[in-house]
C-alpha cells in the first residue's frame, strides 16, 4: 500500500471518528469488518483526489458517517465505505464478494452507475443508471439509503465542479433522488436534498428568499418560543404528555409554495410552526381540541393523516390557525413513533429490526416501487423512461374515492382517466366519462382530494391518443400505449402486406412462390423474428418493399433500383420540392439536407434546449422540446422519432412569450422592458392588467420578446426576478 494518503492523519482520523459513533451504538458488534472496507478503499482509491483537491477517501468516508448517523446495519456502512470502488478503479464485482460477502458486493454494484457501458448518449446513460439502481432497490432497500447519503454529500461539496455539471446533479436530485426520499418516507433527507438543489439551481432566488426570511428571523423565533410554552402550559393544564419543538419552514419548501400559489411570503400560513409529540393516538386527537379551543382554525387547512396516511406510511394532524397578534401558524400533531418514522422513513427499520434487509414484501414504501418497475419493463426509449419516472415519483396529494368508499390516491391534477385505470385496465380502456361528486365532468378534469369519482363505461370502446395528453400517471399511460400500438401495428402489417404485394407485380414476382420460412430468415436479418414484425417495420417505413423482395428473392433478377441518398430516411418524410419554402433554417435533420422541418407551435423550442423530431404524415418532420407535453403523447411510435440538431450558422432571434405575476404598481413596467433592452432584445406584444383571480394588489403583464438562444431567456428571467414586486414567471410555451 503506498504511503501517500498514509502521511495525512486526518484521514485516519476521519475513520477513528466514525467507529467511535458506530460503536456508542453498537457496542456488542464486531467491527472487523467495517476497518476491512475502510482499508480496502483507502488502498483502492489511492492517489486519488475529488475535483476539490482533498483525498477521494474523504467522500466515501463521509457518506459512511452520515449512514452511522442515520444508524444503519454495518453492510450499509460497509457499502457507504466501498460505493465507488466498482466505479472508479480496478476492483471487480468477485473481489468484493469474496471479501466481504454478498450483501456488500450486491449493495455496491446496485449503487454503481453505467458509465463503462458504451451508450449513444448522457440521457441513455442515466435511464439505464437509474433503471438499474431501481430494479437493485426491489431486493435490497440499502441500495437507495446509500445512494442519498452520496448524493448530499455530493451536494454539500458541488461548488469545486463546472456549473453545468452542478446543474445537472442538481436537477437530477430535485427530479429523481428528492421524492425518492419523499416516497420512502425519509423527510429529513429529502428536506436537505431539496434545499442544496435550490441554492445550486436558483442561487440568487435562494439568497433574496433567505435574506427575507433571515431578516425576520430573530422576530419569528421569539414568537416561536413563546407560542411553544403557550401551548406547553395548555396542555399540561389538560394533562395531556407532550413536547413541543419549534420551526420556520425550509427554503424549496417556501419557494415552492410562493411560485405555485403566487403569494407573497406573509401570505405562507405555514411558514411558522409547531409541533406537538404525544404519547398516543388518542391523546393526539386531545391535542388538537386544545389547540382549537384557543385559536381559530383556518378553513381547509384540518389534514388528517392519522385516519388517511400518505402513502409513504406518514401519519400527523395538520392544523393552521390564526394566533397571537394575528399571526398564522401551522400546528403538526403526532406520537414519537409517528415522528420517527416522518423523520427517518424506511430507514428507521435498522434501529430495531437487526439482521434484516429493511421491511418486507407488502411494505407500501416500496410497493410502489416494484410496481412502477412493472409497468415500465417494456420501456426502452430512455426519455419516455425518464420522464414517466418524474411523473411517478412525484408526490402523491390527491385523495379521491370510488362511490362504495375505497380510496385512490392519485397525483396532483390527476384525471378520471387516471382513476379509471388505476381501479382497473379494462375499466380504464372502456371508459366514456365521469360523474365527480354526482355531476358529469370532462375526461380532462383535473381531481381533488375528497372527490368521489363514478366511471361511465361502454363495452367496445377504445382509448383515444389525445388522452395521452392529459393522464398523469404511467399505469394509465403506459396502459393506453399498449393498445395504440396494438391498433397501429395491426394498420402497419396490413400497409406492409400491401405494400410487398404491389411491388412484386410491379416486379413480375409471384409471392406464392415463397414460403413463411423464405421470409422469417429475411426478417432475422432485419433483427426481428416474425413475419408479421417485418410486415409491421415495412408499414412504419423502416425500409422499403423492393429490399425485401431483392432479399427473398436473391436468386430472381431484380432491375437495380436508381441510386438513393445516403443516409436515407423513412419513406414517409417529406423532402423538399422546388419552389416551395424552406421550412425553419435554425434547424436540421442530422445527417440529411433538403426535408421539411418546422418549429413546433405546442412548444416553440429555442436554441439550446434539447429538441426531439417527430415525422407527421405529409407535413414534415415536427421539431418540440423534449419537455414538451405533446411529446409523451406524440413520441409512442419510436419508428416517428428521429435526430434533429440547430443548424450551426443560424442565429436569428425566435418569439418567447413570458407571463409575470407582480404586484399592482407604478414604475413596474418600466424596470422589466429597461431590462429587455439592455438585452437589446425586441418587445413584440406587451399587455398588462389586473388579476382579476385574486382579491390582493396583483397585476398580470404578457411579454413576447426575442430571444438569440436559451442562455440569453434565461438571463432575462432572472433580471426580471429581480425586481421588486416580480412574485412569479411563466414561460408560454403555445407562440403563434
Amino acid at each position: 500500500m503506498s504511503t501517500t494518503l498514509l502521511a495525512e492523519p486526518q484521514i485516519d482520523q476521519l475513520y477513528k471518528s466514525l467507529q467511535e459513533k458506530v460503536r456508542s451504538r453498537r457496542p456488542n458488534e464486531d467491527l472487523s469488518g467495517l476497518e476491512n472496507a475502510y482499508r480496502f478503499a483507502l488502498h483502492a482509491h489511492d492517489g486519488q483526489r475529488r475535483d476539490s483537491g482533498e483525498p477521494y477517501i474523504t467522500h466515501p468516508l463521509a457518506v459512511a458517517d452520515l449512514l452511522a448517523d442515520m444508524q444503519m446495519d454495518l453492510v450499509t456502512l460497509e457499502t457507504g465505505l466501498l460505493h465507488d470502488v466498482l466505479e472508479d478503479t480496478k476492483t471487480k464485482p468477485d473481489d468484493l464478494k469474496e471479501r466481504f460477502g454478498e450483501d456488500v458486493a450486491r449493495c455496491v454494484d446496485g449503487v454503481t452507475k453505467l458509465t463503462k457501458i458504451s451508450l449513444a448518449n448522457r440521457e441513455d446513460r442515466q435511464a439505464e443508471s437509474l433503471r438499474k439502481m431501481l430494479l437493485a432497490m426491489t431486493s435490497d432497500i440499502r441500495v437507495i439509503i446509500v445512494k442519498l447519503a452520496d448524493r448530499l454529500h455530493n451536494l454539500r461539496t458541488i461548488s469545486a465542479l463546472p456549473r453545468d455539471k452542478q446543474e445537472a446533479i442538481a436537477q437530477e436530485t430535485i427530479d429523481i433522488y428528492a421524492p425518492i426520499a419523499h416516497r420512502l418516507g425519509m423527510g429529513k433527507i429529502r428536506g436537505a436534498l431539496e434545499d442544496l438543489a435550490f441554492e445550486t439551481l436558483q442561487p440568487e432566488a435562494a439568497a433574496e428568499l433567505m435574506r427575507e426570511i433571515e431578516s425576520k428571523r430573530q422576530e419569528n423565533e421569539e414568537w416561536v418560543r413563546q407560542i411553544q410554552t403557550e401551548i406547553a402550559q395548555r396542555l399540561t393544564k389538560e394533562t395531556i404528555p407532550a413536547r413541543v419543538d419549534g420551526r420556520v419552514k425550509r427554503a424549496y419548501s417556501v419557494y415552492s409554495k410562493l411560485k405555485r400559489q403566487r403569494i407573497t411570503l406573509d401570505q405562507v400560513y405555514d411558514l411558522l410552526a409547531v409541533r406537538i409529540i404525544t404519547d398516543s393516538v388518542k391523546n393526539c386527537y386531545a391535542a388538537l381540541g386544545v389547540i382549537h379551543n384557543e385559536w381559530h382554525p383556518i378553513p381547509d387547512r384540518i389534514k388528517d393523516f392519522i385516519a388517511m396516511p400518505r402513502p409513504n406510511l406518514y401519519q400527523s394532524l395538520h392544523t393552521s390557525v390564526i394566533g397571537p397578534g394575528g399571526v398564522a401558524f401551522e400546528v403538526q400533531i403526532r406520537t414519537e413513533e409517528m415522528h420517527r418514522n416522518a423523520e427517518e422513513g424506511i430507514a428507521a427499520h435498522w434501529k430495531y429490526k437487526e439482521g434484516s434487509k429493511g421491511p418486507g414484501q407488502d411494505d407500501q414504501r416500496i410497493a410502489w416501487l416494484r410496481q412502477l418497475m412493472e409497468w415500465q419493463r417494456e420501456m426502452r426509449d430512455s426519455g419516455d423512461f425518464l420522464s414517466t419516472l418524474k411523473v411517478d415519483l412525484y408526490p402523491e396529494e390527491v385523495y379521491t374515492f370510488t362511490p362504495k368508499g375505497r380510496v385512490i390516491v392519485l397525483p396532483r391534477d390527476a384525471t378520471p382517466i387516471d382513476f379509471a385505470y388505476a381501479i382497473h385496465t379494462d375499466v380504464g380502456n372502456s371508459c366514456v366519462g365521469a360523474r365527480v361528486n354526482g355531476a358529469i365532468k370532462p375526461l380532462k378534469y383535473a381531481l381533488r382530494n375528497g372527490d368521489v369519482v363514478e366511471i361511465l363505461t361502454q363495452p367496445g370502446h377504445q382509448p383515444s391518443k389525445d388522452w395521452l395528453g392529459v393522464v398523469k400517471t404511467s399505469r394509465a399511460r403506459n396502459k393506453i400505449k399498449h393498445v395504440i400500438n396494438t391498433a397501429e401495428r395491426a394498420k402497419a402489417v396490413e400497409i406492409g402486406q400491401k405494400s410487398l404485394e404491389k411491388e412484386a407485380r410491379r416486379l413480375g414476382l409471384n409471392l406464392g412462390r415463397f414460403s413463411r420460412d423464405d421470409f422469417e430468415n429475411v426478417a432475422s436479418e432485419y433483427g426481428v423474428s416474425k413475419t408479421e414484425d417485418l410486415l409491421a417495420a415495412l408499414g412504419f417505413g423502416r425500409f422499403s418493399a423492393r429490399q425485401v423482395l431483392q432479399k427473398v428473392a436473391a436468386d430472381d433478377v431484380i432491375p437495380e433500383p436508381p441510386a438513393a441518398p445516403v443516409p436515407s430516411l423513412p419513406p414517409r418524410v417529406p423532402q423538399l420540392q422546388p419552389g416551395l419554402p424552406p421550412g425553419d433554417l435554425t434547424i436540421h435533420v442530422k445527417g440529411v439536407d433538403d426535408v421539411l422541418v418546422y418549429r413546433a407551435k405546442c412548444c416553440n423550442p429555442i436554441r439550446g434546449e434539447q429538441i426531439v423530431g417527430y415525422i407527421t404524415r405529409g407535413k414534415g418532420v415536427a421539431v418540440h422540446s423534449v419537455q414538451c407535453p405533446n411529446v409523451q403523447a406524440m413520441l409512442y411510435e419510436s419508428e416517428r422519432k428521429i435526430d434533429v440538431e440547430w443548424a450551426r450558422s443560424a442565429s436569428e432571434p425566435l418569439p418567447v412569450k413570458v407571463v409575470i405575476f407582480t404586484d399592482d404598481r407604478p414604475g413596474i413596467l418600466n424596470q422589466l422592458t429597461s431590462i429587455l433592452s439592455a438585452e437589446q432584445s425586441n418587445i413584440r406584444t406587451l399587455e398588462a392588467r389586473g388579476d382579476q383571480s385574486r382579491t390582493d394588489d396583483s397585476a398580470i403583464v404578457d411579454i413576447t420578446m426575442e430571444v438569440r438562444d436559451k442562455k440569453q431567456l434565461e438571463r432575462v428571467i432572472t433580471a426580471f426576478r429581480r425586481v421588486p414586486g416580480v412574485r412569479d414567471i411563466e414561460r408560454v410555451r403555445n407562440v403563434s
